[in-house]
């Protein structure tokens, strides 16, 4: 009987192990699409056979132990306290074992942080709750934000095949080229990781860290914040497009002659004033999108965690601290800085709307160059 079950369990992990190759497991490791991760995969796989062989032989001696000497069967246990020879054994061998696991844990990790010599650099900055991606060597910068519909978080649509792991602008990269990623945070602690890369780093406030990648094939891939960084953590998806260096190129120029333009168009908003209508209408659709998940739609706030705007002293009266405060935010605070995330026509708008809406009347605009000049302190 003993004999037995010893061999169903061998013949069980030999099966498994010849079978593993075949089929993965959904439950495993991700193998990943670059040379790093697929680094990572295989450490993963070699420390996961050096524990499976261990574990064998260890529960295995035990099982037989148990088996073919108990006391039923008459086996008289040994009586001795001290060996040298076992002393040293149990501590040279899993000396060897640590070592052998080191070496190639050693190299996968002196690999991963190798980010000389860089093609494309990429600053990362955590929001809560949202990614910036500024590409270093071009004037090309943008928030990347949720794209999942309201509907399919309350549960009133059916939820999609990428549910809370979809952006409005994802973060673009080349193939076939070294990407470094200075990693930081505006506020808390974020962590920015995309499986398919094996890059996990935490985005910490005041502290930049680094991370590569080499993306060998076009295609899209997604990723999460994970590092609990507070109420809208789940809603902080990442999502990079690795693109052929020529179509990376196309994409950075048109991107960059998009900025261009916006720059062109807001010194135009400069030297005009825009009607109450237009910026209550643009102000009220940016206030929808940026500020109702805290302010509340009615402008009433959440009492103890997010002031009410409707009837707030700062908005009726003091119009440059009320500027001030959309666009630096509020230090220690959920209030986030807004100048770098909208532009001075919708910041101009929203604003407006918020000294205008829910009985506030204050009859007075903010225009762009009102923003501008508490931007650049003219």
């Amino acid at each position: 009987m003993g004999r037995s079950v010893i061999t169903a369990l061998f013949s069980t992990l030999i099966s498994f192990a010849a079978g593993a190759e075949q089929q993965r497991s959904n439950l495993n490791l991700r193998q990943g699409v670059t040379d790093i991760s697929g680094q990572v995969y295989d450490l993963h796989m070699t420390i996961f056979w050096i524990c499976v062989v261990i574990g064998v032989i260890v529960f295995g001696a035990m099982l037989y132990a148990l088996i073919f000497h108990r006391k039923s069967k008459g086996a008289k246990p040994a009586n001795f306290h001290e060996s040298v020879k076992v002393e040293i054994a149990w501590t040279v061998v899993p000396f060897l074992i640590l070592v052998g696991m080191a070496v190639p844990a050693t190299k996968t990790l002196i690999a991963m942080e190798d980010t000389s010599k860089p093609d494309v650099t990429v600053l990362v900055t955590g929001s809560q709750w949202k990614w910036h991606y500024k590409y270093m060597d071009s004037n090309v910068d943008y928030y990347s934000l949720l794209a999942t519909r309201p509907e399919e978080i309350s549960n009133k649509f059916d939820k999609g095949e990428n549910y809370l792991l979809e952006v409005d602008r994802p973060l673009v990269i080349p193939t076939d080229r070294k990407v470094r990623f200075l990693i930081t945070s505006d506020d808390v602690i974020h962590s920015w990781w995309v499986p398919d890369f094996a890059v996990k780093k935490d985005a910490n406030p005041g502290f930049i860290n680094e991370a590569w990648t080499r993306v060998d094939e076009p295609g899209i891939y997604r990723g999460q914040c994970a590092e609990l960084c507070g109420k809208d953590h789940g809603f902080m998806p990442v999502v990079v497009i690795a693109k052929e260096p020529a179509e990376y190129q196309q994409w950075l120029s048109e991107q960059e002659a998009i900025v261009r333009k916006q720059k062109e168009e807001e010194q135009k908003l400069l030297a005009m004033n825009m009607e109450m209508d237009e910026l209550m209408d643009l102000g009220e659709r940016v206030y929808q999108s940026a500020c109702a998940a805290c302010h509340q739609p009615n402008g009433e706030g959440l009492p103890g965690a997010f002031p009410a705007l409707k009837g707030s002293q700062i908005v009726l009266e003091d119009m440059q601290k009320h500027i001030d405060i959309v666009v630096n935010g509020v230090s220690g605070t959920s209030m986030q800085a807004f100048g770098k995330q909208l532009s001075l026509k919708e910041l101009a708008a929203v604003i407006t709307y918020e000294r205008n809406a829910w009985g506030n009347n204050t009859g007075e605009t903010v225009q762009a160059k009102d923003v501008n000049a508490l931007m650049t302190g003219e």
